[in-house]
């Protein structure tokens, strides 16, 4: 299996140039030895729009015209929407009719085309679309093309902290830690790229340790907060994982609502709950972690004002 390599990952930097925010990185007040890579600053409010924007850079002539489609939960469906409205691309988002109601409005104010089903359908829907339309395909995070999109994220973080030590990166099908574990090997080595996952859905941890894809089933992965983090690794991400991720720890319900807190409050930044895993960690399992200088990847703010209000009371 061909894995993302780093000039895939400058060639989509250059791709989403324009496009997608340079996110800053963000000293952390508590901790003198954290910063933040808020990507919930970005336009659609989370780093799913990086893949997004360099998947559709990537299309052809016949497959723009053809449009593309894909099955999100939320922000991938929002980043791909928005990404080929600004190429002027049609666009289909079959989402899970559990995703929340702030995500599903978000994306439908985009333009694309919006298709709720039952969670366990998105995929056959999506696939299903894709045949009949001839629609390009653009999974969450089963792409190399996303991949390589989202690991543009770790060129930013050598470039603006060259010699950081530790990158901690939520984990749900991988396609972040993926793309991040790998500008982070190709270009500091030594930095140890961490995963982090909720205690509820940690089946890229049992994956890890067994070797191949362990599915846990939604109705149990269902149970977690962090519903950007539900899904499994595929083989595509778990190949690159097992090569280029230096560990993984989980986190519980209560850390996670903790950590998000802790963002709003000290950092002032609004996040959902799948971007606080990573802060998570490093308040709540700091003997579990490498020593040294610490970027945790923020991944994105589209929360529902319910649950954001829950953490903070």
């Amino acid at each position: 299996m061909e894995l993302v390599s780093i000039e895939d990952i400058r060639v989509a930097a250059a791709d989403i140039a324009g496009v997608v925010l340079r996110t800053p990185l963000m000293r952390a007040e508590w901790d003198p030895e954290l910063w933040l890579k808020p990507e919930s600053l970005q336009p659609v409010g989370s780093f799913k729009l990086r893949g997004a924007t360099h998947a559709v850079a990537r299309l052809g002539p016949a497959e723009r015209a053809r449009g593309v489609v894909t099955h999100s939960s939320g922000n991938h469906g929002q980043a791909l929407a928005y990404a080929a409205r600004a190429a002027g691309v049609p666009c289909t988002v079959v989402v899970p009719d559990s995703a929340p109601a702030v995500k599903v409005a978000r994306i439908r104010a985009l333009g694309p085309k919006v298709v709720l089903v039952p969670p366990p359908s998105r995929v056959p829907e999506a696939e299903r679309i894709a045949a009949e339309t001839g629609a390009v395909l653009v999974p969450p995070f089963d792409d190399r093309r996303v991949i390589a999109g989202q690991g543009t994220i770790g060129l930013e973080i050598v470039a603006d902290l060259p010699d950081v030590d530790v990158v901690l990166v939520p984990v749900g099908g991988g396609g972040l830690s993926s793309g991040v574990a790998t500008a982070l090997k190709a270009l500091r080595p030594a930095t140890a790229v961490i995963g982090v996952e909720p205690e509820l859905a940690a089946d890229a941890r049992d994956s890890l340790a067994a070797g191949s894809v362990v599915v846990w089933g939604e109705e149990l992965t269902y149970r977690t907060m962090a519903d950007g983090l539900r899904l499994p690794p595929s083989e595509l991400t778990l190949a690159h994982l097992r090569e280029r991720l230096d560990g993984i720890v989980t986190v519980t319900e209560e850390e996670i609502g903790a950590a998000m807190g802790r963002l709003v409050r000290d950092a002032r930044l609004v996040v959902e709950p799948s971007a606080a895993v990573a802060v998570a960690a490093r308040l709540f399992h700091r003997d579990e972690l490498p020593d040294g200088r610490t970027v945790a990847v923020v991944t994105g703010g589209n929360v529902d004002p319910a649950v954001l209000a829950g953490v903070l009371t």
